[in-house]
């Protein structure tokens, strides 16, 4: 019984995981929330980086809170690895934070807790 239990309980911690990510977006979804006229953060990273899983579940709730107000999205740089060159990324995570016109007013590099991301957003325009 005890194992059945293990085997449960670690199943759903790795469901619980997997729903805590952002799908990587594409360029036309990255072009459409430049345009957008809201402000908009892009995290870069990777899934097998540390502080890019560390921030999975921070950007997934972001997303969700401010869906209408923002546009919040994750790329994998291993998947899109054009986007590094896009976005001149030298670390990850690298946050890019854009202005309702699509003009990039921060960046960072390394892991941004969700108060700090907030911040970042209101200074680019949210409201």
């Amino acid at each position: 019984m005890k194992i059945s239990l293990a085997a449960i309980a670690i199943t759903l911690m790795l469901a619980a995981t997997a729903q805590a990510e952002l799908p990587s977006a594409t360029d036309a979804a990255v072009n459409r929330a430049l345009i957008s006229g809201k402000p908009a953060v892009i995290d870069l990273g990777a899934r097998t980086c540390i502080p890019c899983k560390k921030m999975a579940p921070i950007l997934e709730s972001l997303s969700a809170l401010y869906r209408d107000k923002a546009s919040v999205l994750f790329i994998d740089v291993h998947e899109n690895e054009a986007a590094t060159d896009r976005f001149r990324v030298q670390m990850i995570p690298t946050q890019i934070f854009f202005d309702g016109r699509g003009k990039e007013v921060k960046r960072h590099i390394g892991f941004m807790g969700k108060a700090d991301i907030v911040r970042e957003l209101k200074a680019a325009g949210l409201k």
